[in-house]
């Protein structure tokens, strides 16, 4: 019982979270949802070839699909099954939307997880060598050389790599596939999740912010006085100057990764959630928009989630400060 009182507070914030998390999701599915219904053109003329849908042809496809007629009806009954697991079926191929979803969610997920790696396996080294060798010419040089790459544009670096890396060298093979996966392999993630972790801005951001937090911290007096006595200063300073900001940054830069996650999977034609959106605007597959809008929406909000639920198990006390 006592354990649970000590964990309390951190119990109470993250239900809190996960509750406004709720909240935002079905805030973001009704604008998304109004939108859609708002924008011009008609979804169901998808399922007739192109053609224009009257206004009958229209009540009858409704009733053939057993959607009701009011936009307030149609949203509350995709509500409903979303809440089930069911996303509804695309208005374009038919396929249910949750089976998508799985396929293209988990390459995304591969593709931005492998992306966050590589930024911070270029950001953190420099950031701690920034801090521990200040004002050298090699700091200097390397942080020069990661604000030039981080502002590069994605399209034309990704076109760059893949001349250079397939065409020239034959080292790595471009995804060919048509949205299965089942024709790709690791080699096929190497040059997405390179350019995404190397050319979305995030690693002079995270170089800037990491190395800002790790002087503070390394100039506190808890941390001089460690050094003063002979004791690990990076073990005291691990939390405070890198945990916590490499959380912070993290969850701040996941919809700058999903954003740029469209770009790359389409130069690089990997079957993820960007190029499954993209497709989805364009065929105007209304379900799937919405279901990778909410999808997203929940990916993001992840990010944040995790870095409150460090924040708060590193500083019991901070549950306490709303």
């Amino acid at each position: 019982m006592a354990q649970f009182d000590k964990y309390k507070p951190v119990i109470l914030v993250i239900s809190r979270e996960l509750l406004l998390t709720a909240l935002l999701l079905l805030g973001i599915s009704m604008v998304v949802f109004a939108i859609l219904y708002l924008a011009p053109g008609d979804p169901f003329a998808v399922l007739l070839g192109g053609q224009l849908v009257s206004e009958s042809e229209r009540q009858a496809l409704l009733e053939s699909l057993g959607l009701p007629s009011t936009w307030y009806g149609q949203y509350f009954s995709w509500l409903g099954h979303m809440l089930q697991g069911d996303f509804g079926n695309s208005l374009r191929s038919g396929v249910p939307v949750a089976q998508e979803l799985v396929s293209t969610g988990l390459n995304t997920l591969y593709l931005i997880v492998g992306a966050m790696l590589v930024t911070l396996g270029f950001a953190v080294p420099i950031a701690i060598y920034s801090v521990s060798r200040e004002h050298s010419l090699a700091t200097w040089l390397m942080t020069i050389l990661t604000y030039i790459v981080s502002a590069l544009p994605l399209f034309w670096l990704g076109y760059i790599l893949i001349y250079y890396f397939t065409r020239q060298l034959g080292i790595f093979p471009v995804s060919t596939s048509s949205g299965s996966g089942e024709s790709l392999n690791w080699l096929h993630l190497v040059l997405p999740v390179l350019l995404l972790g190397i050319g979305n801005g995030a690693v002079g951001e995270i170089l800037r912010h990491l190395r800002m937090e790790l002087q503070r911290v390394m100039d506190e007096e808890y941390v001089r006085t460690a050094r003063a006595k002979g004791a690990p200063v990076w073990r005291h300073a691990f939390a405070e100057g890198l945990l916590l900001p490499i959380t912070e940054m993290v969850a701040a830069k996941l919809p700058h990764l999903l954003g740029g996650a469209i770009i790359v999977e389409q130069v690089f034609n990997w079957p993820g959630l960007g190029r499954l959106a993209w497709q989805a605007a364009l065929d105007r597959d209304y379900p799937v928009i919405l279901a990778v809008a909410v999808v997203a929406a929940a990916m993001v909000r992840m990010g944040s989630l995790l870095h409150r639920f460090v924040y708060i198990s590193v500083n019991p006390r901070a549950s306490q400060e709303h």
